[in-house]
C-alpha cells in the first residue's frame, strides 16, 4: 500500500515535477470547490434564519421565504458534500491506476 504522506514514493525518477503539481492542484481545486459549497450553504441558511426572525412584516410569506432559504442551504451543503466525495474517489482511482500502470512499465 502507498504511504499517504508520500504517495509518489518509488516513482520519483518517472514522474516529473509537472505531474506532481498537476495532481496536487486537482486535489486542492476539489477542496476549494467544496469550501465554496459550504460558504454558499451557510449564506443561504443564515439568510433564511434572518427572514424567519424578521418581525418588521407580520407575514407568513416572509417566514415561508426564510424556510425555503434554510432548506436550500441544507440541500446545497449535501449536494456539495456528495460532489466532493465523488470527485475525491475519482481522483484516488485515477491516481491508483496511473501508479499501477507506471509500476507495470518498470517490471522486467
Amino acid at each position: 500500500m502507498i504511504d499517504k504522506s508520500r504517495p509518489y514514493t518509488g516513482l520519483e525518477d518517472q514522474l516529473i515535477l509537472r505531474d506532481h503539481l498537476a495532481a496536487d492542484r486537482t486535489i486542492l481545486a476539489n477542496e476549494r470547490t467544496f469550501l465554496a459549497y459550504i460558504r454558499t450553504a451557510l449564506t443561504l441558511f443564515v439568510a433564511g434564519l434572518s427572514f424567519v426572525h424578521l418581525k418588521v412584516f407580520d407575514s407568513h410569506v416572509v417566514e415561508g421565504i426564510g424556510a425555503v432559504f434554510i432548506l436550500l442551504g441544507i440541500i446545497t451543503f449535501f449536494v456539495g458534500l456528495v460532489r466532493y466525495k465523488r470527485m475525491q474517489e475519482l481522483i484516488r482511482k485515477i491516481k491508483q491506476e496511473e501508479l499501477e500502470e507506471l509500476g507495470e512499465k518498470n517490471t522486467p
